[in-house]
Parts: structure tokens; C-alpha cells; sequence
């Protein structure tokens, strides 16, 4: 090669390199430079609300047949109840049988907390019919309120938070989408402490003394369970267009640890369970809530 040419061909080739070493050194640069994302705000690990939580991508349809959680006696746990702080405030749980009830702004919380531990140790189910608090007992079982519109549901504690002073219970996905203020993120609600009642029927907002509670927790004649909310929902859908009417108000899909059951009840005993089955001429399976 001619040494003009040559001198050409290193001069290009330097050149060359020395662009991309540059455009590498631009991309490291601006990396370096860049700011990061700022995190989102987490109040506590526990029932606390992300920045950008929000509903799941998938939302079940049918949302409002989910049925409330329903009372019933269970051991306090030890390790969810001891006294504890959060953001620089103490908290101690009530552990005592004592009427609660009380009046403030009610939130969320959803999918990024879907499937994480609860306080409870229990995993957190944005479509079940749940609630954190700060003090009340876990677990234990509320009557919450929307004080706009009237509505009710009733929830079990299992979960702590929120850790706002402005801000009283977070709920549950469901619950809140029952109450009617998903969109909204938050309402002015009523809670009530409550308890279970014989027969399951009802609840009570206090203690029923040792005598007066049902010898057996309530009874629920079970349907169908299936790992798909959807299957759940189409045999739901079946059972009401075919059952007699004063069951409407009885029949609900509860999900237990992923297997969403199709039920009817609650009923006081086995063999008002039994009874139920023979006339609706279904297999007669007891389940227990």
C-alpha cells in the first residue's frame, strides 16, 4: 500500500475508533449522571399504600358476590398483638373483649401487597374480605360503613397499618369495591367491632356470654371448588338461576388458600345442612367457615 494511502486508512480507522469510544463513554456518562427513580413512599411492610399501588390487572368480575367475612372464635396470635411502632409512633394492640366502634377515613390497598404476608402471617388476598388496623385484635372481625352511601360489609382483621394520622383502616380490594369507593381511594366510614352470634346468622357488636354462643360453629353445604374464580363464578351464576329464592341471600364463593368454593349457608347445624342438599338435590358435602 502507497504511504499516502496508508496514512489515510490510519487516519480513518483512528478516527473511527475514537467515535465509538466516545459514544460509549456518552452512554456511561449519562448513566452515571442520570437520577434515580425515585422509590415510592412505603408507611410499614405492614398494610402500609405504595405510591403506585392499584387494582390488579385482572379484576374477577362479580366482585360484589364475594361474601363477608364471617365471625367466628379464634385463638388471638400472640406475635401479631404485642405492642409495636411504626413512623415514629407507638401502637398497642387491645387484646380485651371491648366494644369498639368508631368514625374516620377509610383506604386500600392492592396489588402490590397481593400475595405478601400479612402481620397475621396469613398471605394477603386483595379479593378476600380483609382489613388492616392499628390496635384491634388480629384476629377479629369488623362491621365497616360508608357513611355517603350507606353501605356495609364486614371484614376480618388480620393485617397492621395505616400508618397515617389522617387515615383509620386500609381494606381489602374487595371490600372496598363493595363499599362503592375504589375510585375515590378512600371514604369517611363507621367501624364497628363485632362478634359471631349462635347459629352464624348474625353478628354481635359485643361479647355473647359462654352459654349463649352455638355449640358448633356455623355449617355451609359446599357446592363446588375449583382453582379458578371463574369456573367458581359460572356454577354461582347456575345455582342462582336455577334455586329456589330464599336461598339467594345464603349462596357465596369464599376462596381458601386459592381454592375458591361455591357455598350455601351459614346454617346451625348439620342437619339443617342436610336438609338443604335434599331439596336441592345436590351432594350433601359439610364445610365448616
Amino acid at each position: 500500500m502507497k504511504p499516502v494511502l496508508r496514512w489515510l486508512w490510519l487516519v480513518f480507522v483512528s478516527l473511527v475508533l475514537v467515535a465509538c469510544s466516545t459514544v460509549k463513554t456518552a452512554s456511561a456518562n449519562s448513566q452515571a449522571s442520570a437520577k434515580p427513580t425515585k422509590k415510592p413512599t412505603v408507611a410499614s411492610s405492614n398494610g402500609a399504600y405504595f405510591q403506585n399501588d392499584g387494582p390488579a390487572n385482572h379484576i374477577p368480575v362479580n366482585l360484589n358476590l364475594v361474601p363477608d367475612a364471617v365471625p367466628q372464635e379464634e385463638p388471638l396470635i400472640k406475635s401479631a398483638n404485642l405492642p409495636y411502632s411504626a413512623l415514629g409512633m407507638s401502637y398497642r394492640p387491645d387484646t380485651s373483649e371491648k366494644p369498639y366502634k368508631a368514625e374516620g377515613k377509610a383506604s386500600w390497598y392492592g396489588k402490590q401487597f397481593h400475595g405478601r404476608k400479612t402481620t397475621s402471617g396469613e398471605k394477603y388476598d386483595m379479593f378476600a374480605m380483609t382489613a388492616a388496623h392499628p390496635t384491634l385484635p388480629i384476629p377479629s372481625y369488623a362491621r365497616v360503613t360508608n357513611l355517603s352511601n350507606g353501605k356495609s360489609v364486614v371484614v376480618r382483621i388480620n393485617d397492621r397499618g395505616p400508618f397515617h394520622k389522617n387515615r383509620s383502616m386500609d381494606l381489602s380490594y374487595a371490600a372496598a369495591y363493595k363499599l362503592g369507593f375504589v375510585k375515590q381511594g378512600s371514604a369517611k366510614v363507621s367501624i364497628e367491632r363485632v362478634w359471631p352470634m349462635a347459629g352464624g346468622e348474625n353478628v354481635a357488636t359485643a361479647p355473647i356470654n359462654a352459654d349463649m354462643k352455638a355449640e358448633d360453629n356455623p355449617k355451609y353445604l359446599q357446592l363446588g371448588s375449583f382453582n379458578k374464580l371463574a369456573n367458581a363464578e359460572a356454577l354461582l351464576k347456575k345455582m342462582l338461576d336455577d334455586m329456589d329464592d330464599r336461598y339467594d341471600s345464603k349462596l357465596g364463593i369464599i376462596n381458601q388458600q386459592g381454592n375458591y368454593k361455591v357455598r350455601l349457608g351459614p346454617f346451625p347445624s348439620d342437619d339443617a345442612v342436610r336438609k338443604a342438599a335434599e331439596s336441592l338435590k345436590v351432594e350433601y358435602v359439610v364445610m365448616k367457615n
